[in-house]
């Protein structure tokens, strides 16, 4: 677990923050939030490349990486307003998943009992099986609800006959009873998976998935709107996992499994942001960031921008501010 800086380049924390080392606890005493490297691809199905998303991600801004980003709208800083340290990446070499994924386990379980966020940096999304069951042996299984962005379900039962797979996490944290069925929702599903036998999987767990068409007719806010409700009953905690292919690869080209027809990248710095504002996040991880496939870094840079979201919405809620998405600007 120790911190090996950036595990496929030069070393540099997000946007110059802090670093602070996992094994070294007086390191990130008293932390907000934990950013962590998660650089691993073993799990994908199509185009590999995604374990070069976290270094991607900590770089994708144009502005200088001086620990400092305030927020036009919401008027905070969360990289100054909050404890916010980097613990770099993981070791996590692609020849054992298996490995790779439990120490990204006992990761996040030890950030969430030292009190702090684990904001986790992918890697494909088999990560998201590891990252929220360590976060759940913290806060109890079944206590730690979830929201799901992405084109894909990833709830299948096996990916080409292995358990572990961006396509499996999903499923496996659903039946080990680390995130119960029916308090987890996912947005933007799109394509032509999955089939008939694992869409009644999903409804038999009480899953909550709206398609992307559905979103696009009623509208983000009255999805979010019917959903809030569900996810805080009977959970302590709110989990944001966000796979990148959820906006259309026109706007994120780069990323393993590119789906056309998703959302617009301000549909999703919106909802990100109502999501960490409103609601009591516990954890989150972004994911599939493929810097390969890029074009002009368009696909970090959006990334590094639904973190920055995320963290500037959890400093305004955790200062009991407010905030009005149709409020004018100069007026706040």
């Amino acid at each position: 677990m120790a911190n090996i800086g950036n595990m496929y380049g030069p070393k540099f924390t997000f946007l110059g923050i802090p670093e602070c080392d996992l094994e070294v606890p007086s390191s990130f005493a008293g932390a907000d939030v934990v950013i962590v490297g998660a650089p691993i691809d073993s799990g994908t199905s199509h185009r590999s490349g995604a374990k070069h998303g976290p270094q991607a991600i900590r770089g994708g801004d144009y502005l200088p990486h001086d620990a400092e980003r305030p927020h036009m709208s919401m008027r905070v800083d969360s990289l100054k307003e909050l404890k916010i340290y980097d613990a770099g990446d993981l070791l996590m070499p692609g020849g054992d998943i298996v490995a790779s994924l439990k120490l990204l386990e006992e990761a996040t379980e030890l950030i969430s009992r030292a009190g702090a966020i684990p904001l986790i940096l992918g890697g494909d999304h088999s990560i998201a099986s590891a990252d929220v069951r360590g976060i759940a042996n913290h806060r109890g299984f079944g206590k730690v609800s979830m929201i799901h962005f992405d084109a894909h379900a990833d709830t299948g039962d096996t990916q080409f006959g292995s358990l572990v797979g961006h396509g499996t996490p999903m499923r496996q944290l659903i039946d080990s009873g680390a995130v119960r069925g029916d308090r987890f929702l996912q947005l933007g599903l799109r394509g032509y998976w999955p089939d008939d036998i694992t869409l009644k999987w999903m409804r038999d767990q009480g899953m909550r998935s709206y398609e992307m068409t559905e979103i696009h007719h009623r509208g983000m806010k009255e999805v979010l709107d019917e959903s809030f409700a569900r996810l805080t009953d009977e959970c302590d905690g709110v989990f944001l996992s966000v796979d990148i292919d959820v906006v259309d690869p026109g706007m994120a080209p780069g990323t393993g499994t590119p789906e056309p027809g998703g959302m617009t990248s301000r549909e999703l710095l919106e909802a990100v942001r109502r999501i960490c504002f409103e609601l009591p996040i516990v954890g989150i991880d972004i994911v599939e960031v493929a810097p390969a496939y890029d074009s002009a870094e368009i696909t970090a840079i959006l990334a590094n921008r639904v973190a920055l979201e995320a963290l500037s919405a959890i400093t305004l809620r955790k200062k009991g501010g407010t905030y009005s998405a149709t409020r004018n600007l100069l007026d706040r």
